[in-house]
C-alpha cells in the first residue's frame, strides 16, 4: 500500500515557509521552461489517471491511498483496508451509475482513495481497463458524482503472410499472429474452407490486420480488414466493410456475404471418425447400415453448436441416438445432433435457437463405442453430406450500398496485392 501525506511544516514561521515555496516553484519552472525551438512533452502511462487540480486552503491537505486487488478480495475488502470502510461503499453502488463500473473489480486492479486532513473520504479513481477509467467525487453532503475517462488507442495496420506446411495454426504463430487473429481467419474462412479436411501442404494466405497500441506498447488485437486465402488452388477473398447503416460483415469481392446460412461443422474441436456413408457397415451391429451423416468424435463435454437458425423439434432420449436433438430450419432444412452427453438450457421443444448457441454436449448416449458427435443434414426429407452440401449463402450487401463497396473492396484488395507482390519480391531476393 503505497501512502502519500501532504502537510504543513511547523519547523520554520509561515511567512519563511511560503517564500522557500515560492522560491522552490520559481527553480523547478525555469528548469522546466523550453528552450527556443525545443519543447517538453510529458507522457502519462496508461494506467495513472490525473484528476482535476482542486485549489486547496489549509484545512483541506489530503492524503492519498493506493489499494490493488488481491486474488478473492472483494469490494469490502477493498474498501476496509483502504480505510474507507464498508458504510461509504453501501451509499455508492446504491447509486446504478456507479454501482455497475466499481463492481467490475478484477485481481491487479488499482483504486485510489483521497481523503482530506479530517480522514473524510473525498474521491476515488479506479480502471476498468487500460483506456477507460473512473472517477468518484464525494460531495460534503455524502452525495457523489461518477465521470467517465476514456482513452483512444492508436490503431496500427499490419500485414502477414504465410504458407501452411502442416496446419493453419502453425503457419499462423510462424507469421507472426497471435491465437486470436487465427481463429478470426478460421471464423471468416469457416463457411467455405473445413480446416480438418480441405487444407494442403502449400496452401497460403495474407492479410491486412489492425492491432491496438497506448503509449508505443501494444494493447490489443484490432479487426482483420482483409485476407485472402489459396486452398487447393482456389482464391477465396475476404473484406471487412461497415455500411452507412451501420451493419459490419466480411464480403467477397463481389459484395456477397462470406458468412453462410449454415456452419460447415457444428464443434470447434473434433476429428471426423466415420463419414457420410450410405453402404457403411455398422461397428456394433455388424452388419451393413447407412450412415447418413458424420461422426464428429470429440472428448466428453465439448459444445455442440446449433448449424443454423431455426426452432427445436425434437429434443429427448432414444436407445439409438441416446440424447438427440432435431432443428427444423425455415421449411425444408433439418439438422439432427445426437449420442449427447447432455443438453444445454436453451434446448427445449418449441424454442427458438440462433447459429452458433450451445444446444448440448458431446457424450457417448445411446448404440455407440464412443464419445462423438453424428450430425445429419436434412434437405426435404433427403439426408445430405454434412461435409459437401452446399450451403445457403446469408444475406448480401444491400444495393444502395454496393457502389461504395467496390469503390472500397477496390482500394483494399490492391492494397493486399502490394504488400503480397513487396513480400514476393523480398522472398526471390533471398534466394538470389
Amino acid at each position: 500500500m503505497t501512502i502519500q501525506i501532504f502537510k504543513k511544516t511547523e519547523l520554520f514561521p509561515r511567512t519563511h515557509f511560503l517564500a522557500l515555496a515560492a522560491c522552490s516553484v520559481l527553480v523547478l519552472l525555469v528548469a522546466l521552461w523550453p528552450s527556443q525551438g525545443r519543447s517538453v512533452v510529458v507522457e502519462v502511462p496508461a494506467h495513472i489517471v490525473i484528476p482535476e487540480p482542486e485549489v486547496l486552503d489549509d484545512e483541506q491537505l489530503l492524503l492519498s491511498t493506493s489499494e490493488i486487488v488481491k486474488s478473492g478480495d472483494t469490494l469490502s475488502t477493498v474498501f476496509e483496508r483502504s480505510g474507507a470502510g464498508v458504510s461509504i461503499l453501501y451509499k455508492l453502488i446504491s447509486d446504478p451509475e456507479i454501482k455497475k463500473p466499481i463492481e467490475k473489480i478484477y485481481p491487479g486492479q488499482e483504486f485510489i482513495f483521497l481523503f482530506d486532513n479530517e480522514s473524510i473520504l473525498k474521491q476515488i479513481s479506479f480502471n476498468e481497463s487500460p483506456i477507460l477509467s473512473y472517477q468518484i467525487d464525494i460531495n460534503e453532503d455524502r452525495t457523489a458524482q461518477i465521470s467517465k475517462i476514456e482513452r483512444t488507442p492508436e490503431i496500427h495496420t499490419k500485414y502477414a503472410k504465410a504458407v501452411i506446411s502442416d496446419s493453419l495454426f502453425m503457419a499462423g504463430l510462424n507469421a507472426g499472429l497471435s491465437d486470436n487473429m487465427i481463429m478470426q481467419l478460421a471464423t471468416i474462412y469457416g463457411w467455405d474452407i473445413d480446416f480438418a479436411l480441405d487444407i494442403r501442404e502449400g496452401d497460403e494466405f495474407s492479410l491486412l490486420y489492425e492491432e491496438n497500441y497506448l503509449n508505443g506498447e501494444k494493447l490489443s488485437d484490432g479487426p482483420i480488414i482483409a485476407a485472402k486465402f489459396i486452398n487447393n488452388g482456389r482464391e477465396v477473398t475476404a473484406i471487412r466493410y461497415t455500411d452507412a447503416s451501420g451493419r459490419t460483415d466480411y464480403f467477397s469481392p463481389d459484395g456477397n456475404s462470406m458468412k453462410k446460412a449454415f456452419l460447415r461443422t457444428p464443434l470447434d474441436v473434433f476429428r471426423i471418425s466415420s463419414s457420410f456413408n450410405p453402404k457403411r457397415k455398422h461397428p456394433v451391429l455388424n452388419k451393413i447400415v447407412a450412415h447418413k451423416g458424420t461422426d464428429y468424435a470429440a472428448p466428453v463435454g465439448t459444445p455442440i453448436k446449433a448449424a443454423g437458425d431455426g426452432k427445436i423439434i425434437k429434443a429427448n432420449y432414444s436407445s439409438t441416438f441416446g440424447n438427440v436433438v432435431v432443428i427444423q430450419h425455415g421449411e425444408s432444412i433439418r439438422t439432427l445432433y445426437a449420442h449427447m452427453s447432455k443438453f444445454s438450457k436453451y434446448t427445449k421443444v418449441g424454442n427458438r435457437i440462433k447459429q452458433g448457441q450451445i444446444i448440448g454436449y458431446v457424450g457417448a448416449t445411446g448404440r455407440v463405442t464412443g464419445a462423438h458427435l453424428h450430425y445429419e443434414f436434412q434437405v426435404n426429407g433427403v439426408h445430405k453430406n454434412p461435409q459437401t452440401v452446399r450451403l445457403p449463402t446469408a444475406q448480401p450487401l444491400a444495393k444502395e450500398f454496393k457502389a461504395d463497396f467496390d469503390n472500397y473492396a477496390s482500394n483494399v484488395i490492391g492494397q493486399l496485392g502490394v504488400y503480397d507482390q513487396a513480400y514476393a519480391n523480398n522472398l526471390l531476393q533471398s534466394f538470389e
